[in-house]
């Protein structure tokens, strides 16, 4: 992780500029939707529901995030294709929230916030924490 946060501190000029970027356009925007697919992560962090814990409270300090109430994090699915965990963590300016399919090691993260963040710098963190091979990254702005 620590390399991690080499990474985010070395990008922090450019996180401030895409924060100042982001809160002009703020004015006109409810909130921004992310949705990050994090492919072929490691099958042992998915399938522990402290790690996915440890996650989120690493993810919400690394993008300033409060969080409101414990993470919840619950197992199930008895169809084989969509098994695994689902967590769900309510943050002061939204929500937080992901699924880990078991069948295929995807990881499924979605960050919808009102305050705005860096989807480069969440997509980054996610995918080191997870160990995922690559992903592909939505962003859209709420009105």
């Amino acid at each position: 992780m620590k390399n991690m946060e080499q990474k985010v501190s070395a990008t922090s000029l450019k996180s401030r500029e895409i924060m100042a970027k982001n809160a002009a356009v703020q004015e006109d925007v409810w909130g921004i939707a992310s949705s990050i697919d994090i492919y072929e992560c490691c099958p042992e962090t998915i399938r522990s529901a402290e790690r996915i814990k440890e996650f989120v409270v690493k993810l919400c300090d690394l993008i300033g995030m409060k969080r409101f109430g414990e993470t919840q994090v619950v197992h199930f699915g008895e169809e084989e294709r969509v098994a695994g965990f689902s967590m769900v963590q309510l943050i002061e300016t939204s929500l937080i929230s992901a699924h880990f399919a078991n069948l295929t090691n995807t990881v499924y993260l979605d960050v919808f916030s009102c305050k705005a963040y860096d989807l480069e710098v969440v997509r980054d963190f996610a995918q080191e924490f997870f160990g995922g091979r690559y992903c592909r990254t939505n962003m859209t702005h709420r009105y």
